[in-house]
């Protein structure tokens, strides 16, 4: 079983991931809908990975995955992050911050779960 925490401030995306990833028998979703909510539950569950959405307010994805390697730095999952902003640019910024990947909205909800498995195979 896949342990995934998908962080998004949209409540319909969060919607449309959580049934996207629910295509895949083997994979179980932790939603979760601010960086503040994602850091609690990831102090309390263990991920196989996370993805997160870049912009929220208050603390954006990369914000979120920070506060991640400096609070857990035994157990910082993989973070893929999901964003609506494709430029080469900033999908390359992106990894640069250490992302096993970059998923772009809209993500087709068909092929979300197999995108996911294949960014964290890599």
């Amino acid at each position: 079983m896949l342990k995934l925490l998908y962080v998004d401030d949209d409540d319909d995306i969060r919607e449309l991931a959580t049934y996207s990833l629910a295509l895949d028998p083997d994979i179980e979703v932790t939603i979760a809908a601010s960086g503040a909510d994602a850091l609690q539950v990831i102090g309390k569950t263990r991920f196989d990975a996370v993805l997160l959405d870049v912009m929220m307010p208050e603390m954006d994805g990369p914000g979120v995955l920070a506060a991640m390697r400096q609070r857990f730095t035994d157990k910082t999952p993989p973070v893929i992050f999901v964003t609506a902003r494709a430029l080469p640019e900033e999908l390359q910024r992106l990894r640069n911050l250490g992302a096993a990947g970059v998923i772009t909205k809209p993500f087709d909800p068909i092929s979300f779960a197999s995108d996911v498995r294949e960014i964290l195979a890599r």
